[in-house]
């Protein structure tokens, strides 16, 4: 399978979270993470662009060859799930555009793949950071968020390889 590098992305309006993770079968080895933060009195149109510039730099620096985003939870507010569906939007294109396998996770999929219930909140989410990443140290829920993504899709793709290459013609 080869040694793969992931960037897993968790998006948001003010802040989106990124996290760079190299897969290599089991053994998993943090790159970096960091945060795009858009200026809340901007319009909407250079916010979006503010996280576009900050993802495509993440991208262009780390050069993952995969992308994995959290899916859109749709919640009461119709507004914020609006907005949150635009960052999204960005989420998808910045990694597309530069041509990288882009993979989508809902939330519940990515707490039970790294903390082994669907449940998981974010204290427990870092601390399974901390025994599979040990080099990470995520500065915010969203970089952490990010990372757990990542680690997800590096699990996921694994499992799919393995089913393949054990699959009878």
């Amino acid at each position: 399978m080869g040694t793969v590098r992931i960037i897993g992305i968790d998006p948001g309006l003010r802040r989106t979270g990124w996290g760079v993770i190299e897969s290599d079968g089991a053994r998993l080895r943090y790159i970096a993470s960091g945060l795009v933060v858009s200026e809340p009195d901007a319009p909407l149109a250079y916010r979006l662009l503010q996280l576009h510039d900050g993802l495509s730099e993440a991208l262009v620096r780390h050069k993952p060859r995969e992308a994995a985003i959290e899916e859109t939870f749709v919640n009461r507010d119709g507004r914020a799930t609006l907005k949150l569906g635009h960052a999204r939007g960005i989420a998808l294109l910045a990694p597309a555009a530069c041509g990288l396998i882009v993979s989508e996770y809902a939330p519940n999929v990515v707490k039970k793949t790294v903390v082994g219930s669907g449940h998981a909140d974010k204290r427990q989410i870092r601390v399974m950071l901390g025994h599979l990443l040990p080099r990470a140290r995520p500065e915010s829920n969203d970089e952490a968020d990010a990372l757990a993504i990542a680690l997800c899709h590096a699990h996921h793709r694994r499992s799919r390889a393995l089913l393949a290459a054990t699959a009878t013609p």
